[in-house]
């Protein structure tokens, strides 16, 4: 093992227990939030813990790139591009759904119910995802990986996500306004494109080189 192989050990490892946290939490994240949303008839918080769920997926692939480069395995990489064009579609439908979805809330004026559970579950998020955001860049930057600098932009992207969602679940519990969920929706539609074109090219893929 050369010495600069030995350095990176060391970042490597932290990026492997980044990606394991950013899967355990999402994993949970998603769970709840689907479930709050479809008991309040939330579409947005449906919408986020779908997300999540996706985010579970994408961040498998780099859990498994990374692991093959620490053991010093090849990587499939037709494998790895079936898989991200795979995640690409389910962003895509994800948009789909929530734009569908919030064209009838508003068309048909279902006043969904208030949700302190998402409010809590998304200002948690606020907390947790630029933090998970931070430490991926900084060992991204150490293994001079764009994988993980990828990745940490991914994640950074995620934290986004829970302020609008957030912001939307504390104005309709708030001022009562039924127009916000479908509106968050919205938003996470776009994130859900600009995630979902990223991964259709490869971007989170990326190599090294």
């Amino acid at each position: 093992m050369t010495a600069t192989s030995t350095r990176l050990r060391g970042p490597a490892r932290r990026a492997i227990r980044l990606e394991q946290a950013t899967i355990a939490y999402n994993v949970l994240e998603g769970f709840v939030a689907v479930l709050a949303g479809v008991a309040a008839g939330l579409v947005s918080l449906i919408g986020f813990g779908i997300d999540s769920g996706i985010e579970v997926a994408a961040a498998a692939v780099v859990l498994h790139r990374l692991l093959a480069e620490l053991r010093g395995g090849d990587v499939d990489e037709q494998k790895e591009g079936r898989a991200l064009r795979f995640i690409a579609l389910t962003f895509f439908a994800l948009a789909a759904y929530v734009i569908v979805e919030g064209v009838l809330r508003l068309a048909g004026g279902d006043a969904p119910d208030t949700s302190p559970v998402g409010i809590a579950l998304t200002g948690a998020s606020i907390v947790v995802m630029p933090w998970l955001a931070w430490a991926k860049r900084r060992a991204g930057l150490a293994l001079g990986s764009r994988l993980v600098l990828a990745d940490a932009k991914e994640t950074r992207l995620c934290a986004w996500l829970s302020v609008s969602t957030f912001a939307g679940l504390v104005a309709h519990s708030a001022a009562g306004w039924t127009w916000v969920d479908p509106l968050a929706g919205f938003v996470i539609a776009g994130f859900a494109v600009v995630e979902g074109c990223e991964a259709w090219a490869g971007e989170i893929a990326c190599d090294d080189d």
